[in-house]
């Protein structure tokens, strides 16, 4: 059976292209880290505007440890203050924030402050943002197995991280890069996929509903004809 895409209730990003933007830029690479969490945050308040239900966006993997040490201290520094300063304002915006990913190697006092960050927006309803942090599809996967005692698939996807997550209607990537990453395996089975030129930091509100309009344009078939 196939039916037209419709309007993208479910979107997950690979926001990709912080480092680059920033070296095309003469700027170290925290700095491009900096621009990409502002636009996170200008995409997600559009993303509330088109009718997005769930957002996820790909915000650290399992890979990116071996990063240098600089870059990842950075990173988590960046991570926790946008936590603390930015949670209050989500909140009232409506958003309600999961982060998916493992729990392991991730400082104690940064866990705490997503625990807090999860509680506080519980009961937000407006959009959920999904932030894949310390996040790997395979580990997600080696990870569900590891507790699954057998069943159905429904039975498995609820041993995922996030089992209240729908299967995103689109994956978009940016940077020109045309891969998945690891990102969202079981999810993403029946995805539409757009990959974008634009360095995550360029991804402007005109990128997104340009994605969104190529979505909407195509026909999913999920196997049927």
């Amino acid at each position: 059976m196939s039916e037209p895409g419709g309007r993208a209730r479910r979107v997950a990003i690979i926001t990709d292209g912080n480092g680059r933007w920033a070296q095309a830029r003469g700027l170290d690479v925290a700095a491009g880290h900096r621009a990409g969490a502002d636009v996170v945050k200008a995409r997600l308040r559009d993303a509330v505007e088109f009718g997005i239900e769930e957002l996820t966006v790909y915000s650290f993997s399992t890979e990116n440890w071996s990063r240098s040490a600089e870059e990842v201290t950075a990173l988590m520094r960046m991570f926790s203050e946008r936590i603390l300063g930015e949670t209050p304002e989500l909140k009232d915006e409506g958003v309600r924030m999961r982060f998916i990913g493992r729990r392991d190697r991730v400082a104690g006092a940064l866990l705490e402050q997503m625990d807090w960050a999860e509680a506080e927006t519980a009961s937000c309803d407006r959009i959920t943002l999904f932030i894949a942090f310390n996040y790997g599809g395979r580990a997600e996967i080696v990870d569900a197995a590891a507790r699954f005692e057998g069943g159905s698939e429904e039975d498995f996807r609820r041993l995922l991280y996030a089992p209240e997550m729908h299967d995103p209607d689109l994956v978009i990537r940016t940077s020109g890069e045309i891969r998945t990453s690891n990102f969202l395996l079981w999810q993403s089975a029946y995805s539409e996929l757009v990959f974008r030129d634009e360095l995550w930091p360029d991804f402007s509100r005109e990128a997104f509903r340009a994605a969104l309009d190529e979505y909407e344009a195509r026909t999913r078939r999920f196997g049927g004809r």
